[in-house]
C-alpha cells in the first residue's frame, strides 16, 4: 500500500483564523513570537535599567 501523495494544503492551513487582520495561522504563530521576544528583550533592559 503506497503511502498518500500530500500534493494539497491541508485544512490547517488553509483554515481562516478568524483573527481580525491575520489571514493565516502562520501570520498569528509569527505575530505571537514576536511579541514573545520583544517582551524579553524589554524584560531585559529594564532589569538592566532600573537594577
Amino acid at each position: 500500500m503506497k503511502p498518500p501523495i500530500a500534493t494539497e494544503p491541508s485544512a490547517r492551513e488553509t483554515e481562516n483564523p478568524g483573527v481580525p487582520g491575520f489571514r493565516t495561522w502562520r501570520g498569528v504563530y509569527w505575530f505571537v513570537f514576536s511579541a514573545f521576544v520583544v517582551v524579553v528583550v524589554l524584560l531585559t533592559l529594564f532589569s538592566r535599567m532600573f537594577a
